[in-house]
């Protein structure tokens, strides 16, 4: 079997590794606790906690943040390069199998009662999402999944974390940092406006993106050094498979009182996927969202707590499992300026690939509670 490629997490340019844009692969995932982040392959679990200080202790973590409850830090005591993957293929459930928490017109709804709270002066802008799910396939494994996806869905920020006893698999095809550090140095690349084209972004496009960076500003700047905070990249052009983002990078001095919970405190959720101003959009995102959002729209990555580095993406394009099923999130900024109708195909377009990826067949048309129609 040829190894998937897999893009490590811990940049966007390889060459910037040294490694000359070689692929990293996998590993033989088995049902041990594992993690694959920033192109390492991790075992050898040593202890799990909830307590994010444990990030400013020594080791190697994998961390899991769900959008809802509480943090999953797993310290792992091996640590080397991703080796090839050796199990079985992935074999998902059909595609006609999935299904939405929020169809057409529920979403669209949603989006109209957005814009009467933005009319209102409640919000900005809020992040509103729907949850896919389909039945979990015979002799599953999440490692598969993960492999699966960088070979058809690459990812900057690509992770999988698969910790059985604490119920964590996730695959995470994700293409947007929420932290990075290196020492002092701290930074945030939030994604707003997407496209099928490089040419067919809109207006409201870059204005979701400045209105984040304005909220990812105002986050790191409650933990950084005063004046350290500045945008070195505003409205940056990037393709991905299937579409193209508008990305821009917010970058900071952290203090040397504050470590990774005084951090992840100051800007968690990602204001990406929330909204502005984050805590009213939050309270509307909990009256329109039907599920919970899971490890979705949370964040997945590492730290190495020896050299005070880390990187914890935002978890979209993420698969987990749970309760004998496959959830996929996907979702989109609404503004004023937002149509209905273009809302919904923009997550349809999100999960595009996606779908494709995971599993066979077409998708069901015109069938309420379908995804991917």
């Amino acid at each position: 079997m040829e190894p998937a490629t897999v893009i490590p997490g811990s940049t966007r340019d390889l060459d910037a590794l040294g490694l000359g844009g070689r692929p990293w692969t996998w590993w033989d995932g088995g049902v041990e606790a594992l993690a694959v982040v920033g192109g390492r392959l991790a075992t050898g679990l040593r202890d799990v906690t909830a307590d994010l200080a444990a990030l400013d202790s020594s080791g190697f973590w994998a961390v899991v943040l769900p959008f809802e409850g509480d943090p999953v830090c797993a310290r792992f005591d091996r640590v080397r390069p991703a080796t090839p993957w050796r199990g079985r293929p992935w074999q998902g459930p059909p595609r006609h199998a999935w299904t939405t928490s929020l169809d057409e017109s529920g979403f669209t709804a949603g989006v109209a009662a957005i814009r009467r709270v933005i009319a209102a002066g409640g919000v900005y802008q809020v992040n509103l999402t729907r949850r896919l799910s389909a039945p979990l396939p015979p002799d599953w494994s999440i490692a598969a999944l993960g492999a699966a996806l960088a070979l058809g869905n690459p990812a900057p920020f690509s992770a999988v974390v698969q910790l059985p006893d604490q119920g964590i698999h996730v695959a995470s095809a994700s293409p947007e940092l929420f932290l990075g550090r290196r020492g002092a140095t701290v930074w945030s690349s939030p994604i707003k406006g997407t496209a099928a084209t490089a040419d067919g972004f809109l207006a409201k496009d870059s204005a979701e993106n400045v209105m984040i960076v304005d909220l990812v500003r105002n986050d790191l700047g409650r933990v950084c050094a005063s004046g350290s905070v500045e945008v070195p990249a505003l409205l940056s052009l990037e393709p991905h498979p299937g579409l193209f983002h508008l990305v821009s990078t917010v970058r900071g001095r952290l203090r040397s009182d504050v470590g990774w919970p005084g951090l992840v405190a100051a800007t968690f959720p990602p204001g990406s996927v929330t909204g502005a101003p984050k805590l009213a959009a939050l309270d509307v995102i909990r009256r329109l969202e039907p599920v919970p959002r899971g490890v979705y729209c949370g964040a997945v990555g590492w730290v190495d707590a020896d050299r005070a580095e880390g990187e914890l993406n935002v978890a979209i394009r993420t698969f987990w499992a749970a309760d004998g099923a496959l959830h996929l999130g996907t979702g989109g900024g609404i503004t004023w300026d937002s149509d209905p109708a273009g809302e919904w195909a923009e997550t349809e377009l999100k999960a595009a690939n996606l779908l494709t990826v995971v599993s066979p067949g077409p998708a069901r048309t015109g069938q309420r509670g379908a995804a991917g129609s």
